[in-house]
C-alpha cells in the first residue's frame, strides 16, 4: 500500500506545491494526450532538478486509485514526480486507467525518498527488533522476489512483526519465510501534503 507519511522536510513549501502541480499537470496531459508529459528542465528551479526518487499516490475518496514510484534515485525528481503520476493513473496493474471525470477527485501525495541503506541481521527476531515503526520503508529482495511498503504503511500495520509479514507476502514470499539469503534495505521519505 502506499499513502502519505510525515518525515524530515528538504523541499521549500513552494517547491512541494510546484511538484504536486507536475503531477497533477502529467495526469491532465496522460487524459488528453495517452502519453507521458515531457518534462522541460529549464523552467524548474534547482532543488527539483537533484536527482531523488519518488512515489506517487493517488487517492479517491480516501481509498487507494494508484501508486507508483522507484525505488533508486535516477533522474532530476520533477521528471520522476511526472513519469510516476502518469504512471500511478494509467498503468498501475491494480486499477482500471483513470478516466477524465475521476480528476477532480483525486487527491495526489508524493513520497521522496533517501536513498535506501542495507539492514545487517542474523535472524528474523533481530530484523523485528531493529525495525523504526512509522519512520522505516523497507525493502525485501530475494531472487527475483522484491517487495517494498513506504513508511505510511505502519499506519495499517503497526506491530513489526504483522508489517514484516505482510511484506513478505506482497514480495510473493509466505508470510512465514525467512532465509540468510533476504536482503533487507531500510529508506525514510518526505512526504507532502500532509494527511
Amino acid at each position: 500500500m502506499c499513502s502519505t507519511e510525515s518525515g524530515e522536510q528538504y523541499l521549500a513549501e513552494e517547491d512541494r506545491e510546484a511538484l504536486l502541480e507536475v503531477a497533477r499537470e502529467a495526469i491532465r496531459y496522460g487524459l488528453d494526450k495517452h502519453a507521458p508529459m515531457p518534462v522541460n528542465l529549464s523552467l524548474y528551479p534547482d532543488a527539483l532538478k537533484v536527482t531523488r526518487a519518488s512515489f506517487v499516490t493517488l487517492l479517491k475518496d480516501n481509498r487507494l486509485r494508484g501508486c507508483i514510484g522507484h525505488l533508486e534515485a535516477t533522474q532530476p525528481v520533477v521528471r520522476d514526480v511526472a513519469e510516476n503520476a502518469f504512471a500511478a493513473a494509467f498503468q498501475d496493474p491494480r486499477f482500471a486507467p483513470l478516466e477524465a471525470a475521476e480528476l477532480e477527485q483525486l487527491e495526489i501525495h508524493i513520497s521522496l525518498l533517501t536513498p535506501a541503506q542495507p539492514i545487517d541481521v542474523e535472524s528474523e527476531h533481530d530484523l523485528i527488533a531493529q525495525l523504526r515503526p512509522g519512520v522505516d520503508g523497507l525493502i525485501l529482495q530475494e531472487g527475483y522476489h522484491r517487495g517494498t511498503f513506504l513508511p505510511s504503511v505502519w499506519e495499517q500495520l503497526p506491530e513489526p512483526a504483522l508489517f514484516l509479514r505482510h511484506l513478505k507476502m506482497k514480495a510473493g514470499l509466505p508470510g512465514d519465510y525467512w532465509s540468510e539469503r533476504l536482503r533487507v534495505s531500510r529508506y525514510t521519505t518526505e512526504s507532502f501534503p500532509q494527511a
